[in-house]
């Protein structure tokens, strides 16, 4: 029995598996934050804190490399110029993973990976200012 082989296979094959894991990059880059199962999210932290730390020196070399892990100019874009300069001076540990619990279907153990700077109020704020703004419009039609 061979023991800590490297990686977790997710119930995939190698073509599906990464194409997931770019696909939850993706997504953390841009929105942050990110719910999935405990294992996504353990495997996901590393192919996440490589690209930010490739991010980190803006080079046509580094946004090629991290071209093969994100998908789409938008994705990339957001991580040259607004996550890895957050992280300038840190040298890795970018993410944190909170536990939150099973998923109500099947039991699954969920978690939720975040990047460690990653302000909760600040979003709650855009998010109220967007729905006061949705009821302003709304005033104003009716």
């Amino acid at each position: 029995m061979k023991h800590a082989h490297g990686y977790r296979k997710l119930g995939r094959e190698a073509s599906h598996r990464r194409a997931m894991l770019r696909g939850l990059c993706t997504d953390l880059v841009m929105h942050g934050r990110l719910r999935t199962t405990l294992p996504k999210a353990k495997e996901l932290r590393s192919v996440v804190e490589k690209c930010v730390t490739r991010g980190k020196v803006d080079t046509v070399a580094a946004r090629r490399q991290v071209r093969k892990v994100l998908v789409g100019a938008a994705a990339i874009k957001k991580l040259f110029t607004d996550v890895s300069p957050r992280f300038e001076d840190r040298k890795g540990g970018y993410t944190r993973i909170y536990r939150i619990g099973p998923r109500l279907g099947d039991k699954a153990k969920m978690a939720l990976i975040e990047f460690i700077d990653y302000d909760v109020g600040s979003r709650r704020r855009d998010r109220d200012d967007d729905s006061d703004n949705k009821t302003a419009a709304k005033d104003t039609q009716g």
